[in-house]
């Protein structure tokens, strides 16, 4: 029973890339259309759009992170 709460757990966690990569798509697109529309803003354009695309990484690594921890620590002490 425990096994399958972990696993469970540790694909929820794991969905943060899902979630990540939408957002990564949406801002990627939304970024390019803006350059577009506007191409003397490009700099500032694509200086946000490297800001959030690294901070979405970033939680996407965190879920990967967790996920592995739930997988291979937490089964251990679990007794």
């Amino acid at each position: 029973m425990e096994i399958g709460l972990i696993a469970l757990g540790a694909a929820i966690a794991a969905l943060t890339g899902f979630g990540a990569a939408l957002g990564m798509s949406r801002a990627t697109s939304t970024a390019v259309e803006s350059i577009a529309r506007q191409p003397e803003a490009s700099g500032k354009i694509s200086s946000s759009l490297m800001f959030g695309l690294i901070m979405m990484e970033t939680t996407a690594i965190y879920g990967l992170f967790v996920s592995i921890l739930l997988i291979f620590v937490l089964p251990g002490y679990i007794k």
